[in-house]
């Protein structure tokens, strides 16, 4: 399993800058947050693009995945992580649609091997959840008819509070679609939140889990992101679980409520996981 950090943290650097902080923490991948300030694709230009992938290079990092889940850039008064969603009203989240579709090809260009996306949004009042998954599902289908196209997995992440937030969810809606290029973004932290632990989840999951998000949550299980290790998930026995289900891919860790100070929280969370990784390759 391979460390990396999302760039969602550093919203107050550039992307380039991010990366070079990112790699001097210890981490040997970075998310890329497709949204301002970082790399918005529908206002990106070939020149930030070969600046990004200059960053990566000079300091070593891979891509573990494209967040293309916030959307900032819109800046809905709402919030600025869930909309437009996928589910509200026609005009509007076309804007989410033709988004992944950006993204999705952004990462076909730097090399990136999935992308992240909503599941679905919150219903709208009197919507029932059947009616919101049958439009996620209409408007998801061009989208993954073009990462069949570049190649590239579009990963649903479940999220408290929005259509699709527990794992029997997640089972239900993509059971509709038949391509290998759609699969989960397990997220350890949105489990903890809607009380399903997640070492008890990892090995059903395992076969559609491309992709790892790691934080902490207080006992509350309140969604707020912690550095690991401040709250109460029992990451041994999750990383344990990940472990033993033979997956060999990347943990990222999201830690976006620390903008202040990013630096610190990457660095204690890397120092934190790879001693709890450490001691599970030795045992």
């Amino acid at each position: 399993m391979k460390l990396a950090f999302s760039s969602n943290a550093y919203l107050n650097y550039s992307a380039e800058e991010a990366i070079r902080r990112i790699a001097q923490a210890g981490y040997q991948g970075v998310e890329l947050l497709a949204d301002v300030p970082h790399a918005w694709p529908a206002g990106l230009l070939p020149e930030q693009i070969e600046r990004i992938r200059r960053a990566l290079e000079e300091h070593g990092l891979q891509i573990s995945n494209i967040n293309a889940f916030m959307m900032n850039a819109v800046a809905d008064p709402r919030q600025p992580y869930w909309h437009p969603s996928w589910i509200e009203h026609e005009h509007y989240r076309a804007i989410r649609r033709e988004h992944t579709k950006r993204a999705l090809r952004l990462a076909q260009e730097l090399g990136a091997p999935n992308i992240t996306t909503e599941p679905g949004g919150p219903l709208e009042p009197g919507q029932s959840w059947e009616q919101a998954a049958r439009i996620f599902y209409d408007e998801l289908m061009p989208c993954v008819e073009v990462a069949e196209q570049v190649q590239v997995r579009l990963l649903i992440e479940p999220e408290p509070g929005l259509m699709i937030e527990r794992f029997e969810q997640y089972e239900e809606f993509v059971a509709r679609i038949d391509s290998p290029w759609v699969g989960l973004n397990f997220d350890i932290g949105h489990a903890f939140c809607v009380g399903q632990d997640p070492q008890h989840w990892v090995a059903r999951m395992a076969p559609h889990t491309v992709h790892y998000h790691v934080e902490d949550i207080a006992a509350t299980r309140v969604h707020q992101h912690l550095i690991p290790g401040h709250g109460a998930i029992d990451f041994e026995a999750t990383l344990r679980a990940i472990q033993q289900s033979g997956y060999q891919g990347w943990l990222t860790v999201e830690l976006y409520p620390y903008i202040d100070r990013p630096d610190q929280a990457a660095q204690e969370a890397h120092h934190y996981l790879t001693r709890i990784l450490n001691q599970l390759q030795a045992s």
